[in-house]
């Protein structure tokens, strides 16, 4: 099967052909709409998957173009605008489907399969000659129930042959249906080559060595059959190893989109500086617009949800008809740190969520794994205490649900999970939340899951969308440990006893001793809350707070005083200048950390609501 994809995002347009290119589709390539109408004019393509905002022609425009002038092939819009007017606009001008950017490259190639059965109703979805029988949606084949083992090439032959079973393709005809139009096309001793191959393994397996047939001075076809008929049969499931070999591909392509990517936030960032000194211009503006462009389908397709969602609001505030205030300028500036900020989190980071559900109920694991789909949360299921810890040690689950009727001593689990704290020589190992699950409904039960540190207590009989909701909740509080916290103070032990607590917790954190570098680490590290010692030789921590707090974009930064006694005076002084909270010397690390942590659950929903408000006053 023959593709044109045409994308002027070239990190997105890469990793698509790549990925397709692992399911033995041939798939070319035109950035623009105009260089995609010039290949269609000269290549036969079973599908063009076509993006909507293109240069010099539009993909609709372009869709409409070819209806008019006769072509017949399958057309899938890949369109970042989720509206019922683009796809109304698209359908209309001829398209057969459309995708919504960002998409999941699996559901992208499974849209890519069913258009492609759809298209070609009279093809079975699995082709059969004679005793040959070729499964194009798991890659295999195998005659007379003997699996060939055939490279990329030779079963993208086979496959055509077997598609254009009545068809006689001569060595260049078989080189334009199978090369990419970018490719240097091979010689045609390398498809006498391939075919040799092909005939070799076939008559392994027990065909005729003429199974594929020369047809002298016109090329090659399928040996006719005399008395086999080929009979379709029902689509088997994805095999699990050609699944494995996509997920490799994207997660790889995912790598190479990071990689490159920097490229993309540069432009962005030199319109955001040249907006602050107000020598923006036009081009550079456009050009901005257009990069944020492209990020908001390629970030959501690589994994990057809430990447997605700031560059879009980064297009649309250069997209607006109307200058750009100080104000969205500032606003402008702490869209591209959040995003700098995505990025830099790591592949773990953006994996699923991954829930350990401990429980021997079929009934309920069953209604767990199918809810579970629609939470797009991972789930592993184990049926006893000693298989959950191996399972644990392994996986290490973010949220685990414990059915403590499994066994007597289940509630030692829950102990153990709540209470695994790490010593400074050990490789951290943070506790575990878990959420209790069972038949019992007494008070004696609840008091004693929650002494021991158990974060919910369900019921089997709730439904498992509500059982969902619970673990959600306790992950976005977990999630408060992933905060960045900047500590300045000048004296290097105090910044090492931090340190060490915040890491063992999870939390990231960047320690200063000279404050005079403040405003670089401050701008670089971007913290979430900010941990400022009161007395210091330079700059001392109650101008540093006065700093933070008279800049538009730092002012609602968390900020935490170290200070040497909790006189009246001084605790007054940095309160009235906007501090959230103090710690007096010496550091008991317990206590910090519980102030920390308590501080960011507790302004969690403030700043949510303070950027809601910021995103509809610029708006």
């Amino acid at each position: 099967m023959r593709i044109l994809l045409v994308e002027d995002d070239d990190l997105l347009a890469q990793a698509v052909a790549t990925t397709l290119a692992k399911q033995n589709y041939v798939v070319d390539v035109a950035a623009d709409g105009e260089a995609g109408w010039e290949l269609v004019s000269v290549c036969n393509y079973d599908l063009i998957l076509l993006d909507v905002v293109l240069p010099k022609l539009d993909g609709i425009s372009l869709c409409r173009q070819l209806r008019q002038a006769g072509y017949k092939m399958l057309i899938l819009l890949l369109t970042a605008k989720d509206t019922k007017t683009d796809k109304i606009l698209g359908l209309d001008a001829g398209a057969d489907d459309y995708v919504v950017k960002p998409f999941d490259f699996q559901e992208l190639s499974a849209r890519i399969r069913a258009l492609l059965r759809r298209g070609n109703t009279s093809l079975p979805p699995v082709l059969e000659w004679g005793s040959l029988r070729l499964d194009p949606n798991i890659c295999e084949v195998a005659y007379a129930d003997i699996t060939l083992h055939l490279t990329a090439k030779e079963f993208s032959i086979l496959e055509l042959f077997l598609r254009n079973n009545q068809r006689t393709f001569s060595r260049s005809a078989i080189v334009d249906q199978l090369w990419g139009a970018e490719k240097d096309p091979p010689e045609e001793n390398t498809i006498k080559s391939h075919i040799k191959s092909l005939r070799q393994k076939l008559k392994a397996a027990g065909a005729n060595y003429d199974f594929i047939e020369t047809v002298y001075g016109m090329g090659y076809r399928l040996k006719a059959l005399s008395h086999e008929q080929n009979c379709p049969i029902t689509e088997p499931e994805t095999n699990s190893n050609q699944q494995q070999i996509l997920l490799a591909a994207i997660a790889k392509e995912r790598e190479n989109f990071k990689a490159k990517v920097g490229s993309r936030i540069a432009v962005l960032k030199q319109a955001v500086d040249a907006l602050t000194k107000g020598t923006l211009d036009a081009q550079l503006r456009q050009k901005a617009e257009q990069e944020a462009h492209k990020l908001v389908g390629s970030l959501g397709s690589f994994g990057f949800p809430e990447g997605s969602l700031l560059a879009n609001e980064i297009e649309d505030l250069f997209q607006s008809k109307t200058s750009i205030s100080q104000t969205q300028c500032f606003y402008l500036d702490k869209l591209l740190m959040e995003l700098q900020r995505e990025l830099e989190k790591t592949s773990v980071e953006q994996t699923q969520t991954l829930l350990l559900v401990v429980s021997n109920d079929q009934q309920v694991t069953e209604q767990l794994l199918k809810e579970a789909v629609n939470q797009e949360i991972q789930v592993k299921i184990t049926t006893n205490l000693a298989a959950t810890r191996k399972m644990i040690a392994s996986l290490n689950p973010d949220v685990v649900l414990l059915d403590i009727d499994i066994e007597k001593d289940s509630l030692k689990l829950l102990i153990e999970l709540s209470q695994r704290s790490p010593t400074v020589s050990e490789t951290p190992t943070p506790s575990i939340p878990v959420l209790v699950l069972t038949e019992r409904n007494n008070f004696s039960d609840r008091v004693e899951v929650a002494r021991i540190g158990g974060r919910a207590f369900l019921q089997k009989s709730m439904p498992p969308s509500q059982i969902f909701e619970s673990v959600t909740q306790v992950l976005q509080q977990t999630r408060i440990t992933k905060a960045r916290i900047m500590v300045v103070d000048d004296d290097p032990q105090i910044l090492t006893v931090i340190q060490q607590s915040l890491e063992a917790l999870g939390l990231t954190s960047k320690t200063l001793e000279d404050p005079r570098y403040f405003w670089d680490i401050l701008t670089e590290f971007s913290p979430d809350l900010l941990i400022l010692d009161v007395e210091m030789p330079y700059i001392n921590g109650i101008e540093l707070c006065q700093i933070v707090r008279n800049d538009p974009y730092w002012k609602f930064l968390l900020v935490l005083f170290i200070v040497d006694d909790l006189q009246a005076d001084i605790v007054e002084k940095i309160f009235a200048l906007g501090a959230d909270d103090c710690v007096s010397k010496p550091i008991v690390s317990s206590k910090l950390i519980t102030q920390i942590l308590n501080r960011l659950e507790r302004t969690q929903l403030i700043s949510k609501m303070s950027k809601a408000r910021c995103s509809a006053y610029i708006c």
